[in-house]
């Protein structure tokens, strides 16, 4: 919502130079960034002169948490498994198993749980309604992969958008659990997928849940689909420990502190 001028051709290629190597730091780690500077690029086209002191903010922010590690714990996660509800999926997808390749390597060390943080912030983007989707993947206890990133679709609901990001989450998923397959790397079972959105989890774990909403078809079989495959499971977590609200919008600084620690330190 912007209304400073806009800025020349010269501040205008500074302005993307600054969104690229902030990229290139979220790339290396700093997720604590990925929400800003996916925010901000999305005015690179036509930056503003408040939009090029946004960035002149973030470079101070680093400048002033230039340490920060992730941390990459090879340890399992306790999981209680009591959060996840079994179901019965045979009647509505029938024959639906995991697409496993005939030529994945023999499966050797220790295996890995995945666990993946799914949310979307509904309509957050003021100009144009838009949702925004932010996941982020464990390998056991360590984050292995992150994505914030505007929907391509104005939804009308929470329900909604939040449905957009867990089928963005499952692709996700399932392109790493091929990957994995295919280095050798064994893999403890479903991966486990945490959402705070009651409508998602219940039309993902509860087999005769309708879908309400026509429009949204496409990513409710996907994800219900992917649950009877085997490929994940599903459950609810608070809104108070979703770690994916990092990636989705922005939070005081006290409560960002208080997620990034399982991250960051």
């Amino acid at each position: 919502m912007d209304t400073s001028p806009y800025l020349d051709d010269d501040f205008t290629t500074l302005y993307q130079q600054l969104i690229g190597t902030l990229r290139w730091c979220v790339k290396l780690g700093r997720i604590d960034l990925h929400l800003p500077v996916a925010l901000m690029a999305q005015y690179m086209a036509a930056p503003r002169v408040g939009h090029l002191d946004q960035l002149f903010h973030m470079f101070g922010y680093l400048k002033a948490h230039g340490r920060s590690k992730l941390v990459l714990d090879p340890a399992y996660p306790n999981i209680d498994d009591s959060y996840f509800i079994t179901a019965d999926w045979s009647e509505f997808y029938p024959g639906a198993i995991e697409p496993i390749p005939p030529n994945t390597p023999e499966p050797r060390g220790n295996p890995i749980m995945i666990s993946c943080f799914v949310d979307a912030d509904h309509a957050g983007n003021l100009v144009m309604r838009r949702s925004h989707s932010g996941i982020i993947i464990f390998c056991n206890k360590a984050p292995i992969m992150w994505y914030s990133k505007r929907q391509n679709t104005v939804e009308t609901s929470t329900f909604g958008s939040e449905f957009i990001a867990a089928r963005i989450a499952v692709e996700l998923i399932e392109s790493l659990r091929y990957k994995l397959r295919m280095f050798g790397v064994p893999l403890t079972g479903p991966a486990n997928m945490f959402c705070d959105n009651n409508g998602v989890v219940t039309n993902c774990t509860i087999p005769e849940s309708a879908l309400k909403k026509k429009h949204n078809a496409i990513a409710y079989h996907k994800v219900r689909e992917a649950v009877a495959q085997g490929t994940i499971r599903i459950a609810k977590e608070d809104t108070k420990t979703h770690l994916a609200d990092l990636l989705t919008k922005p939070l005081p600084g006290p409560r960002m502190k208080e997620l990034l620690y399982h991250i960051l330190y």
